[in-house]
């Protein structure tokens, strides 16, 4: 029996120091010392810096007028007077198309004047009616109206000075229509325009108010290394892509010693002013793994928070940033971000 009541006062006295022990789990001094480290950072206030703004664009050299030259129906051709690399001048003759419908036409145009002179006369005397005449006088326009089209469209012509890019056919062959170009158009010849040339780019609608009728843009290529080509602005579209947010402007290029030919590669700058803009260190910068997503971390009350941004332009070692959720004043942290994430305390170093 005695054993037993020392028993039950040794599990009674371990009942009551368990539950007089510190509770660990609700213990304050406990708890902070497994929460994460203030981590060590310097930071810096942004404030706006004034710097030229242009903008670069990659584009294609294109003619400035390319035309496929091809007759308004079948037929056999006659004869083609230029070579592909030939330089022509504007109102030179191209090719020639089969002319026998319009040598037909031609003597009825011939016979129809004659008989609307006699009709002419015979009206003056009061032996023909006036119906008569006009049925004939419209016949006789519609002919004439038949053999200048035939006339234009069996001698083709440049429209344009040029050289002669493509020759899809030999004299004798037969044009049908089909498709000859690379672009899939049907033509005996293509003439292009390749002094001046232009240059098409895409630009950010932002800029939509800047560029004008007349901005200068300057051009170099990469098979020309120390050469530098100036472009004028000579068109802009009138809308804005709903998918590319950009708009396009259309450059007019001097081809200068005709150095440039269609389809080489260009790059475009084109100078936008001056502008306020937020300049950092581009160390600050970081670029999320896997992606192109660029962000910074602001000190936020003590927190970091990161903040996604797009990069503008590089001066040396800084980079231009530009976010809707930064502003002058706004503490950029611009060592020990790296080992940061969103929400991590921070303690700012002097």
């Amino acid at each position: 029996m005695n054993y037993l009541r020392t028993f039950q006062v040794i599990l009674v006295s371990g009942l009551v120091l368990t539950a007089c022990s510190p509770n660990k789990t609700n213990d304050p001094a406990a708890a902070s010392a497994t929460e994460k480290a203030a981590i060590p950072v310097r930071v810096e206030s942004l404030t706006k810096t004034k710097i030229a703004r242009t903008i670069d664009y990659t584009a294609t050299v294109l003619p400035y007028e390319e035309v496929n030259m091809a007759p308004a129906t079948p037929g056999r051709i006659e004869k083609i007077y230029v070579e592909n690399g030939d330089r022509v001048n504007k109102g030179d003759q191209l090719f020639l198309m089969d002319r026998s419908q319009l040598y037909q036409l031609k003597l009825q145009l011939a016979s129809l004047a004659k008989d609307l002179s006699r009709l002419d006369t015979l009206l003056a005397t009061g032996s023909a009616k006036q119906q008569q005449y006009d049925q004939l006088k419209t016949q006789y326009d519609v002919t004439k109206t038949n053999v200048d089209f035939m006339e234009e469209n069996t001698l083709l012509k440049a429209p344009f000075s040029g050289i002669i890019t493509g020759k899809y056919f030999e004299d004798g062959e037969i044009y049908s229509g089909t498709p000859t170009t690379t672009t899939g158009r049907s033509a005996v010849v293509t003439l292009m325009q390749i002094n001046p040339l232009k240059v098409e780019v895409a630009v950010s609608e932002q800029y939509y108010p800047q560029v004008k009728r007349g901005m200068k843009a300057s051009i170099t290529a990469d098979v020309y290394k120390d050469e530098v080509f100036t472009g004028t602005v000579f068109r802009k579209a009138p809308t804005v892509s709903s998918v590319t947010r950009s708009f396009i402007a259309e450059i007019e290029l001097a081809n200068r010693n005709e150095l440039l030919k269609p389809g080489m590669f260009v790059r475009v700058a084109m100078d936008m002013g001056e502008v306020e803009t937020f300049v950092v260190p581009a160390a600050a910068v970081l670029l999320q793994e896997g992606t192109n997503i660029r962000y910074v971390y602001i000190e936020d009350q003590g927190v970091a928070k990161r903040v996604e941004v797009t990069v503008g332009k590089r001066f040396d070692d800084q980079l231009e940033i530009i976010s809707d959720n930064i502003s002058e004043g706004s503490r950029l942290v611009t060592e020990g971000q790296s080992r940061l994430i969103n929400g991590d305390k921070l303690e700012i170093a002097q």
